[in-house]
């Protein structure tokens, strides 16, 4: 990611509102969440959501797909992976054990199932 599309991803995100719908919508994958929904969850006005939808897609941090009637947005976690990565590429500065407690918070909160 570049440092230009790391700053706008961030501006998106610190906003109140913007910040807790990006949060929900990651906590709906894959499904997603119908625009007036995400309005009635977050209690704002649909066109206030719709305005705050706008900047999080500008992002690229969301996208809306259309469903008949109902746009159901998502969360686009590989651009959240992006942002993730660009901020800790060189945390450690060599030093592994610096970035060991990070790493180890950054683990999948749900780990793949082992098979047996």
């Amino acid at each position: 990611m570049e440092q230009t599309n790391a700053i706008l991803a961030l501006a998106a995100l610190a906003q109140e509102t913007r910040l807790e719908v990006f949060r929900l919508l990651v906590t709906r994958e894959p499904v997603g969440v119908p625009a007036g929904e995400l309005a009635r969850l977050v209690k704002i006005p649909q066109n206030t959501m719709s305005a705050h939808l706008a900047v999080l897609a500008r992002a690229g941090l969301v996208r809306g797909e259309r469903h008949s009637r109902s746009i159901i947005y998502r969360a686009e976690l590989e651009r959240l992976r992006g942002l993730v990565l660009f901020l800790v590429q060189d945390c450690c500065g060599g030093r592994p054990d610096v970035c060991e407690p990070l790493l180890a918070n950054l683990l999948p909160c749900c780990p793949p199932e082992v098979s047996s």
